[in-house]
């Protein structure tokens, strides 16, 4: 006749088990579930979805000591089905302002440091369209500073 004998350690260990295994399960379904998890605020209305961007800015040395930067919109790349109204809601953070417009369209704007500019768009074409910061459309000028709103 055998005997298992149950200590506290081993008591201990198995605990120690069921734990790494729920905690292994919660990340992993959190970062592998079959839903993303959407990053937009709460709908305008019942038909607009409202995605919220910020201006940011890259600062960095070379190695001779020069200083650098670059401005961008975070995020970078939006996606949004054809025929979809939604809102922008662009905050200004860095820069003392932005001016922009959207390529394909008629839309144009400024985004002001500490100040957020709204924009209500649909489109009726699918494609890539280009939100683009006109004082930093390139690399001379501290950019690009360029975000991609992608229509499916």
């Amino acid at each position: 006749m055998k005997i298992l004998l149950i200590t506290k350690k081993k008591i201990g260990v198995f605990f120690g088990i069921l734990v790494a295994m729920a905690v292994a399960f919660f990340i992993g379904t959190s970062l592998w579930g079959s839903e993303a998890v959407p990053t937009l605020s709460k709908p305008a209305s019942a038909d607009t979805r409202v995605i919220h961007l910020v201006t940011g800015e890259f600062k960095s040395e070379t190695a001779n000591g020069e200083e650098i930067e670059a401005y961008r919109w975070d995020p970078g790349t939006i996606y949004v089905e054809k025929g979809e109204p939604f809102r922008l809601n662009i905050y200004g953070v860095n820069g003392k302002e932005h001016p922009f417009h959207i390529e394909g369209t008629d839309v144009k704007g400024v985004v002001k440091k500490g100040k957020e500019t709204i924009v209500d768009l649909k489109f009726d074409e699918e494609g890539v369209y280009r939100l683009i910061c006109t004082t930093h459309s390139d690399i001379q000028s501290n950019g690009p500073m360029i975000a991609y709103i992608v229509v499916d």
